[in-house]
C-alpha cells in the first residue's frame, strides 16, 4: 500500500469498527503486514507547518470511540451543515483540542476555496462565511492535490514565515495558535477542508490526526449533499431574480411601442393605407405576444422568489373582480380567432380569495384555451360557487392533449410535443402557474381532454380559506 492511502485505510476501518451499521470487514493478516511495514514520514511537531502522509495506528479508547459513535448516529439522520459542525464542535473537543471548527469547499472549478461556515467559543470571528482564496500557490492547494492533512503547530511562527498569507493573520488577530486540516473526500474528489483550530501552541499530534481523518471522512459525503441542493437553491433563487430584473425591465417599453401602433391605428396622425393598417397591425400582434411573454414569466418569477405571496380577502365578488377582468385580457385574442365565449355562472355570494393572483390564473386558463382552441370555435367559462366551495372550468374545442401527456401539463418549463400545439407559441410556465396559485389557496386543478376534439381545465377552491384573510377593501 502507498503512502499517501495509509491514513485513508486507517481512518475508514476506524469507522467501520465503530458504526453498528456498517458492515464489518476485516483485513487479511499478508494487508496488515504490509500496510505496517509502509515506508513512512516521522511525524516532527517542531515545524511550524507539515503535511503528514502517514501515521502509526493505534487503537481508540473507549472515550473516542463512543464519540465517534455519536458522530455517526448523527451524520446518519442527515442534519444540515451547520447543525453538523456545532455538534462535532461540542462534541469532540475534549478528545481532540477545539477552539474552532470550521468549513470550507472548493469552488470555481476548483480554482478558490470559500469558507462556509465557521463555530468558536470566542468572539469576533474574523475569517467567517464567504471568505475567498485562490487555491493555487496556497499551502492548503497540496492538502486539495494529494488528500495529505496538514498540522500547523506555530501560526505565528507561520505567520512570519509567510508574511503575504492573509488568512493566517486574521487567524492571528483571532487568536489561533494551532491548526490541523483535512480534506474532505467523495469518490476520489477532494471536494473541501474541515479545519480544527486552537488558540494553544503545539496543539495536535498525531493521534488527533487520526480522530479528525476518521471524522472529515464519515462527514464527507453527506456534507456534500446539503451543499449541492443549497447550491442549487441559490442558482435557482439567482435565476428568479434575473428573470423578473429583465421581464420587468422589458415591459414597460414592449407595452409603450404596442400603445403607440395601436394609436396610429386608430388614425391620430392621419389615415393609414391599408398596405401600412396591415404592417402596423402585425406590430400589435407580435407585441401582444412579447407582453404575454413578458407576463408569464413576471409572474412565474415573482412566485419563486416569494414575492407574489397568497393575500386572501374576504367577501370577493369573483366574477366582477376576477372573471371580469381577465376576459378583458384576452378579448383580442378571442376576437383574433373569431371564437364564441359561452358564460355560465351559477350560486350566489361572495369568496375568499386573492383576486390579484386569481386574474392571473384566469387569464393563463383564458388565454390557454384561445391560444390552442379551434379557430371560430367556443370556449365555455363555467363558475359556480358552491357551499364549501367555488368550482370554476374552462372549456374549448380544439385539439386537446393525449391521456399520456396529461402529467407533464403543470410542470414548469414543459411543453407538449404534439404536431397539433407546435404552432402555437408560450412559455411552457402558464399553466404551472396557475397549479401554483390553486394550491396556495388550499385547492385543486385537473385536466380533462377528447384529444382531437376538446380540452378543459377545472379548479376548486375551499370556501371559506383556512388560513389568514384581510378584511374587505373599503
Amino acid at each position: 500500500m502507498c503512502q499517501s492511502d495509509r491514513l485513508h485505510s486507517i481512518a475508514a476501518q476506524t469507522l467501520a469498527d465503530n458504526n453498528p451499521s456498517a458492515p464489518r470487514k476485516r483485513l487479511a493478516k499478508g494487508r496488515v503486514a504490509a500496510k505496517m511495514t509502509c515506508d513512512m514520514t516521522p511525524f516532527d511537531p517542531r515545524l511550524p507547518m507539515e503535511y503528514v502522509e502517514a501515521v502509526e495506528p493505534a487503537p481508540l479508547g473507549e472515550a473516542e470511540q463512543r464519540t465517534l459513535d455519536r458522530v455517526n448516529q448523527k451524520i446518519a439522520a442527515a442534519p444540515g451543515i451547520e447543525e453538523t459542525i456545532d455538534f462535532l464542535f461540542e462534541q469532540t473537543r475534549t478528545i481532540c483540542p477545539c477552539d474552532r471548527i470550521s468549513v470550507a469547499f472548493v469552488t470555481d472549478d476548483a480554482r478558490r476555496v470559500t469558507s462556509y461556515y465557521t463555530r468558536a467559543d470566542y468572539e469576533p470571528v474574523v475569517l467567517d462565511r464567504g471568505y475567498s482564496e485562490d487555491l493555487r500557490g496556497s499551502s492548503l492547494e497540496r492538502i486539495i492535490n494529494t488528500g495529505q492533512p496538514r498540522i500547523i503547530n506555530d501560526l505565528a511562527a507561520y505567520g512570519r514565515e509567510h508574511p503575504t498569507s492573509r488568512s493566517t493573520h486574521l487567524l492571528l488577530k483571532e487568536g489561533v495558535r494551532s491548526s490541523l486540516t483535512c480534506p474532505l473526500s467523495v469518490d476520489e474528489r477532494n471536494i473541501g477542508l474541515l479545519f480544527r483550530s486552537s488558540q494553544t501552541p503545539n496543539a495536535y499530534d498525531p493521534r488527533n490526526i487520526l480522530m479528525h481523518q476518521a471524522i472529515s471522512e464519515r462527514l464527507s459525503q453527506t456534507i456534500e449533499k446539503a451543499w449541492r441542493i443549497e447550491q442549487l437553491e441559490q442558482a435557482n433563487t439567482a435565476y428568479m431574480e434575473l428573470l423578473s430584473f429583465v421581464t420587468h425591465e422589458l415591459k414597460s417599453p414592449v407595452a409603450s411601442m404596442v400603445m403607440t401602433a395601436e394609436t396610429l391605428l386608430d388614425g391620430a396622425y392621419g389615415e393609414l393605407q391599408p398596405d401600412q393598417a396591415r404592417r402596423i397591425e402585425r406590430m400589435v400582434f407580435k407585441g401582444q405576444y412579447l407582453l404575454t411573454l413578458i407576463r408569464d414569466y413576471l409572474n412565474l418569477a415573482r412566485l419563486e422568489t416569494g414575492k407574489l405571496e397568497c393575500t386572501p380577502q374576504m367577501e370577493v365578488d369573483f366574477v366582477e373582480r376576477v372573471v371580469e377582468p381577465a376576459i378583458d385580457m384576452v378579448e383580442p385574442w378571442l376576437e383574433g380567432k373569431e371564437m364564441t365565449l359561452d358564460r355560465q355562472f351559477s350560486g350566489q355570494g361572495t369568496i375568499d380569495c386573492d383576486p390579484d393572483l386569481m386574474i392571473i390564473a384566469m387569464t393563463n386558463l383564458l388565454g390557454n384555451a384561445a391560444k390552442y382552441g379551434r379557430k371560430g370555435g367556443t370556449i365555455r367559462l363555467t363558475v359556480h360557487r358552491g357551499r364549501a366551495r367555488l368550482d370554476v372550468s374552462v372549456w374549448n374545442e380544439g385539439a386537446g392533449f393525449k391521456d399520456e401527456d396529461r402529467q407533464k401539463l403543470f410542470r414548469k418549463f414543459s411543453r407538449l410535443d404534439d404536431p397539433a400545439h407546435r404552432k402555437a407559441k408560450g412559455t411552457g410556465v402558464g399553466l404551472y402557474t396557475v397549479w401554483r396559485i390553486v394550491n396556495q389557496h388550499g385547492g385543486r386543478i385537473e385536466a380533462h381532454s377528447r384529444y382531437g376534439q376538446w380540452a378543459e381545465f377545472a379548479f376548486w377552491i375551499p370556501q371559506p380559506l383556512q388560513c389568514y384573510l384581510q378584511p374587505p377593501p373599503e
